[in-house]
């Protein structure tokens, strides 16, 4: 799901009034839509970068909102777009009437696709703003809008790459052709001098955003280029344009091209960005048509702009959204959609007018989707649904929720922390290389925050500890949750495993009390204790681990397989976590449970009390060095 970061006061602008955070919220919410974050420019590259980064010296600090868009609102994907959509749904105005029309003076701009560009990228797509009127800040949010279409539907310039130019600097007719990297030279954006096609792949190799594009056309033995009736070089998608054509503040005329290799996909995205921006037009939602001359002669028109109509059932849209609603009040209802809607004579049926603008809008369901959104979902009244159906708890969350309850019964309380984290967290801070972790990584990180998803589920849980540094001790937590693990067998590529960690952190060595959680969970899975090493039961094996004391660590062995850890942190491992005191932490594979625990019957013959007496004497023997007296705060772990 995209996030669009907008100014609060340019959208309370367009909007016409003034909200509070909780009613911009509750509005969003309304809308479909939800306000993920409410921050500064500063703090998002704080957040993103760190605080050493030297762009935080001019970053502003007007307050951002970051609202999070369903996937397939590309309409919604600048401040434009939004505060449209939020105006019309508020009832301050009816949807807009796109139209798309021939220059009234002058020929029509012509963009001409030779034949070689099959080999590479064969279609293309153009259309001119006329008498637009840009500030800095609709400037930013043009070139915005660029960068997420960019992302999003055009997966990442893979189908679709966009090129804008300022019309009054080049002179069509425009011819898109494919050329021989060592046949294309041309001043790129923002540079001062020409390169070579093949130059400029070197150039951009380490460029932080376009070297993530290169691959598309590196490897082609042609390369697809732009230029004008003069052969000056407008583009070189998917990677730069050039920068005669570039466009600035003053730029009055937009000449707009997609070249692609989704025909379709390039007439979303060419429909989106003009409609977005003709706002700005000296004649308001109006666009220039531009001539595309296909390879075989054929000549079309673009944009399309092309509205359709849509029949829907009254009755159909009560019954599938849960309502009692007359025509009229559904028409209404969509119309707060930006799908104009008129009740046809019979009553029965609601003719809806699709715009350009909801390609999103492919069949009557997602009509439908808009009429429970525009009604509220939570006024809808709750039923019993009319089918019968037997449902069942998949068995491993039912183990899991079964061991949760005597976890907290114990005294630990529960957190729920994030699936991913930084490199460091489970690597640096635990005393390993991130080579030696088995971690899925993030191939495009936003932040440093959220850069793997975690392989253990110690580092969340000594986050939330030193966010809880003013909580009285002991500290006692405990989380269940899944890890992902890299595995090549996988279909995917890696794996989820259920586990579960407890946390005890104190001012005092309490191993006792991991240990006696371990046991107790043990009994409940019906696994008898082992005093010596055998393969039926479970035992501990002391081993070293660079994240816990020099012996004060020790593998859980059960029916012969390592299914955890239990031990006592070192400090700088926690130092490191930023948790003001040392943890002992006791580490178990739930997966590796629910395998054995059917297999190995507990024993009622055994005596709880000699288990509890032989697993603290096999605690004592291994941490025989260790003393209880310890000034600092210890706390145990296990995972």
């Amino acid at each position: 799901m995209p996030t669009v970061s907008v100014k609060r006061d340019l959208l309370f602008e367009a909007l016409g009034r003034v909200y509070t955070d909780e009613e911009f919220q509750h509005l969003c919410f309304e809308f479909g839509l939800e306000l993920d974050e409410v921050t500064t420019e500063k703090q998002m590259i704080v957040k993103e970068q760190g605080e050493d980064s030297n762009l935080t010296a001019d970053a502003s600090e007007d307050i951002i909102y970051r609202i999070d868009i369903p996937a397939n609102r590309y309409d919604l994907l600048c401040l434009e777009g939004l505060s449209l959509g939020l105006l019309i749904f508020l009832k301050k105005m009816l949807p807009p009437v796109y139209k798309a029309m021939k220059p009234l003076e002058g020929c029509i701009q012509r963009l001409i696709i030779q034949p070689d560009t099959a080999l590479i990228r064969p279609y293309a797509v153009a259309a001119v703003l006329r008498n637009l009127h840009f500030t800095q800040d609709s400037y930013n949010s043009f070139i915005d809008l660029q960068d997420k279409l960019h992302q999003n539907i055009c997966r990442k310039r893979s189908l679709v790459a966009i090129g804008t130019h300022d019309l009054d600097t080049i002179e069509g007719p425009f011819i898109y052709d494919a050329k021989r990297p060592s046949d294309i030279k041309f001043i790129p954006l923002n540079q001062t001098k020409e390169y070579t096609a093949a130059e400029l792949m070197d150039l951009y190799s380490t460029h932080a955003q376009l070297k993530q594009y290169l691959h598309i056309i590196k490897d082609s033995p042609v390369y697809p280029i732009i230029t004008d009736s003069k052969g000056r070089v407008l583009s070189m998608p998917p990677i730069i344009n050039g920068d005669h054509s570039k466009i600035t503040l003053n730029t009055k005329n937009v000449f707009i091209e997609c070249t692609a290799t989704d025909l379709t996909k390039a007439k979303v995205v060419l429909d989106t960005l003009v409609c977005m921006f003709s706002q700005y037009c000296k004649e308001k939602y109006t666009v220039e048509y531009s001539e595309v001359q296909q390879p075989d002669g054929r000549i079309n028109l673009y944009p399309e702009l092309s509205y359709r109509d849509e029949i829907i059932s009254v009755n159909k849209a009560n019954d599938l959204v849960g309502i009692s609603e007359s025509g009229e009040s559904i028409a209404n209802l969509l119309t707060k959609m930006c799908l104009k809607s008129d009740v046809m004579s019979s009553e029965k049926d609601i003719k809806v007018c699709i715009p350009p603008t909801r390609h999103d809008v492919i069949h009557a369901c997602d009509i439908y989707e808009d009429v429970a959104i525009a009604y509220g979902y939570n006024k809808i009244k709750r039923t019993l649904p009319k089918t019968s159906t037997i449902g069942a708890q998949l068995e491993l969350n039912k183990l899991s929720d079964l061991l949760r309850y005597p976890i907290a019964q114990a005294g630990f309380t529960e957190a729920l922390t994030f699936s991913l984290c930084s490199r460091d967290d489970i690597s640096t801070k635990l005393g390993v290389s991130i080579e030696e972790v088995p971690a899925v990584h993030i191939s495009n990180p936003k932040t440093l925050e959220f850069q793997v998803c975690r392989t253990s589920l110690l580092p969340g849980i000594l986050k939330t500890i030193a966010a809880n540094k003013k909580m009285p001790l002991p500290i006692k937590i405990f989380e269940v949750s899944d890890v992902v693990l890299k595995d090549p067998t996988a279909e995917v590529g890696a794996r989820n495993e259920r586990r579960i960690c407890a946390v005890n952190c104190n001012k005092t060595a309490g191993f006792e009390v991991v240990h006696g959680l371990l046991d107790r969970v043990m009994m409940l899975l019906q696994v008898n204790w082992s005093p010596k090493p055998s393969n039926n039961g479970y035992y501990l094996r002391q081993i070293e681990d660079p994240a816990f004391f020099p012996r004060r660590c020790a593998e859980i062995i059960c029916n012969g397989e390592i299914i955890g850890k239990i031990g006592v942190l070192h400090p700088k491992n926690v130092a490191q976590g930023s948790a003001a005191d040392n943890p002992k932490i006791e580490k178990v594979n739930v997966h590796h449970d629910i395998a054995n625990s059917s297999s190995t019957p507990h024993s009622t013959n055994s005596s709880p009390a000699k288990s509890e007496t032989e697993t603290y004497s096999e605690h004592r023997r291994f941490m025989s060095d260790s003393s209880e007296s310890e000034e600092d705060s210890v706390s145990e772990v296990w995972e």
